[in-house]
């Protein structure tokens, strides 16, 4: 008979890490053979490491990593194998879990997202968990993590969100793992999802009123609600200082609804809102402090059709305008101007605005949202209902129209016998 090749299949993959549960298989399609004697060799030694069908490295190291065949002969026969082709085995240090967002982190109630889960350099039996990252009481707190009720598990690295809504705000961590027994990730770095609401039930109001702010300056943030009730307390997420509470941090005071911070640094970069109670979270705004030129633009988004003006400053000129060049997402739309000016702004508008000075530099960037204003939508609304009130009569006619056509074509013949029997 033909003699048979082994074939080397190794799990849960060719690529594996540290710690991790490995298993070298080797089979043999040996026509009547029933029991075979194997030989496991390493980078094309002639002494064999292991006489077993399965090898398990448990946990496997650096060490493992190498060039596997096998070869088989047949127990009290004479029947023999060739010897297989050779798998590398790849063994890394750690597996790390890498999260990112798309298409966006910054959303509008009602928008998609999606949390994309990945281990770098591996792909294959992995099962994912997303985490919200949470914040235990005191000034001295660490990061707690959430599990999700809603994770995936088995399912792909997506955490798929078809319609975002307040609820979603926060900062999210995963962690994957394969095998059995489980090897685990770390977890990821973390990754923000911020939903602004149509009608919020809260403004988070901040003076000076603009999302970018210069070094060593005053900022007050402030959550104002119809009632102006206390209820509500600032909270922040940097990557400097975490998750973090206004009147537990060490950068800010927080009375009533307003927090405070007396002299601002570039760690205190990053997004800040309003939480109830609850626990509930509203009108994120991502605030930048920057050493040097800053853009002003509005902190709340705009309104389809109103007017969006941008300035550049800077704080060592007086007055601090500067003649700037104006930038949205990477394109130049505007240059050496003072201010500038977009009106009747549309969704398109949206996007990332910066300046840039030829002798001060360039200002961070700032995301500047549009929304659809109410009052059109009602008219939209309106106008579609008024129409299809307006056709409703000319149907009605018509089917009755239609209705008395149709009985008369089935009195017709009797109608015309009457007359022809009665002359």
């Amino acid at each position: 008979m033909e003699i048979p090749k082994p074939k080397v299949t190794i799990k849960p993959d060719q690529h594996v890490f540290r710690g991790e549960t490995v298993t070298l298989r080797c089979d043999i399609d040996g026509e009547g053979v029933t029991s075979w004697q194997y030989s496991w060799y390493k980078n094309g030694s002639a002494n064999a490491f292991s006489e077993l069908q399965e090898h398990t490295f448990s946990p496997v190291t650096e060490s493992d990593a190498g060039k596997y065949s096998c070869y088989g002969a047949e127990r009290e026969g004479s029947c023999i194998s060739n010897i297989s082709d050779a798998v590398t085995l790849i063994v890394s240090d750690t597996a790390a879990a890498v999260l990112s967002v798309s298409p966006q982190k910054w959303l509008t109630e009602g928008d998609p997202v999606t949390l994309i889960c990945e281990v770098y350099g591996s792909s294959t039996g992995w099962t994912f968990n997303w985490y919200t990252v949470t914040l235990s009481s005191g000034r001295n707190s660490s990061d707690q993590y959430a599990l999700l009720s809603d994770s995936s598990r088995g399912a792909g690295g997506n955490y798929i969100v078809s319609s975002a809504a307040l609820k979603h705000t926060g900062v999210y961590v995963c962690t994957a793992e394969r095998g059995q027994p489980a090897y685990k990730t770390a977890f990821s770095s973390k990754q923000q999802l911020w939903v602004t609401g149509v009608s919020p039930p809260v403004s988070l109001i901040i003076s000076p009123n603009r999302t970018q702010h210069f070094n060593l300056v005053s900022v007050s943030l402030s959550c104002e609600d119809q009632s102006n009730s206390d209820r509500w307390r600032v909270r922040s997420y940097t990557d400097h200082w975490g998750l973090e509470d206004c009147s537990s941090s060490v950068w800010g005071s927080q009375t009533g609804s307003t927090c405070k911070i007396s002299s601002t640094v570039p760690s205190n970069t990053g997004v800040y809102w309003c939480q109830s109670e609850s626990g509930e979270n509203y009108h994120p705004v991502n605030i930048t402090v920057h050493i040097g030129v800053i853009l002003e633009s509005p902190v709340h988004p705009v309104t389809e059709g109103d007017t969006l003006t941008l300035h550049c400053l800077y704080p060592y000129t007086s007055p601090p305008n500067l003649r700037a060049d104006f930038y949205k997402d990477g394109s130049l739309i505007q240059n050496q101007t003072t201010e500038m000016i977009i009106s009747n702004v549309s969704k398109s508008h949206e996007g990332f605005y910066y300046c840039k000075h030829s002798e001060r530099g360039e200002s961070p960037k700032s995301w500047i949202s549009v929304r659809v204003s109410h009052s059109e939508s009602q008219i939209s609304v309106l106008h579609t209902l008024s129409s299809v009130l307006a056709v409703c009569p000319y149907l009605l006619v018509t089917v009755v129209l239609i209705f008395k056509c149709c009985r008369m074509r089935v009195h017709w013949p009797l109608t015309f016998r009457y007359f022809r029997r009665n002359g």
